[in-house]
């Protein structure tokens, strides 16, 4: 069950007649020779900590320790129960709780790293929306969680999730990817949406760089949480809908890492391009300092 690419995970699934999560579910078992159980109370502990940061900044907004965020959701979720949201239901609760897991992570709040801390909000944010929207269980958001381990253990494998090493496609385009795949399968999709989905969600955020402001994972990190969890249910959505992407994940997932490699380093984490060198950018810095 030791697959190594997005190829070889689509073999396994057609072999064993299985989804995704559960191939990826067996991998576990066998890699860590922990009991089935051990391994699924692990991912329900995961899956409430990401419940708790997204909801809990909704009542009690959370500013960061930086000072550049702080109570986003609360006005997202306070302007969505108003009946003035622009985005539907899903999306707005999706942005909302994406939002929300970044107040969290920036205020040394406890959170799931998924794949990275400055990415966290788009997983919990593209599930729980589903999971309030359609009713699903919370086993079933927690089988979706481990469709959502295999595409990020395959970004790390094959290529990377580090901002510092692939700018933000790698961080929050790694963590739509996962959203996507994992929201593909919890609506029914075959394992093969669930990779059409991720490399959709490739494609679209080939190229973006990480500049965060002052140096401090908070802006624009925060708005990009926002918009990843909207480009992972796009994805999710086409794919779903039969849209084959005409590239596969594997060979998309190739080329972020490739574009990653190219860029400069002022564009990877180094607060040196981008947002972080606009003139406020640069003014927030020299008042921290």
């Amino acid at each position: 069950m030791d697959f190594k690419n997005g190829a070889e995970l689509l073999e396994l699934c057609q072999q064993y007649h299985c989804p995704i999560s559960e191939i990826m579910k067996k991998r576990e078992w066998e890699l860590s020779e922990a009991r089935p159980e051990e391994i699924s109370a692990k991912m329900k502990t995961a899956w409430n900590i990401m419940k708790e940061s997204a909801l809990t900044p909704i009542s009690q907004p959370r500013k960061s320790i930086g000072g550049l965020i702080g109570g986003e959701a609360h006005l997202l979720n306070r302007r969505r129960e108003a009946g003035k949201s622009i985005c539907g239901s899903v999306l707005s609760r999706a942005i909302t709780y994406a939002c929300a897991v970044l107040e969290v992570n920036t205020s040394m709040g406890l959170i799931v790293a998924a794949p990275t801390a400055g990415s966290s909000g788009i997983i919990p944010g593209v599930l729980l929306a589903l999971k309030e929207e359609y009713g699903f269980s919370d086993s079933a958001v927690e089988n979706a969680l481990f469709n959502a381990g295999a595409i990020g253990y395959l970004a790390m494998r094959n290529a990377t999730v580090a901002g510092a090493v692939g700018g933000c496609q790698a961080e929050t385009g790694v963590a739509s990817a996962m959203a996507a795949s994992a929201a593909a399968e919890l609506m029914g999709g075959s394992p093969q949406q669930c990779l059409c989905a991720a490399s959709i969600v490739m494609m679209n955020t080939l190229g973006l760089v990480c500049d965060p402001v002052g140096g401090l994972v908070e802006c624009p990190c925060q708005a990009r949480n926002a918009s990843g969890a909207a480009n992972a249910l796009t994805a999710a959505e086409m794919a779903l809908s039969g849209i084959r992407q005409l590239i596969p994940f594997d060979e998309m997932l190739a080329a972020m890492y490739a574009v990653g490699k190219k860029m400069p380093p002022e564009l990877r984490e180094t607060a040196l391009g981008g947002c972080a060198a606009t003139p406020a950018g640069c003014a927030f810095s020299c008042q921290k300092k």
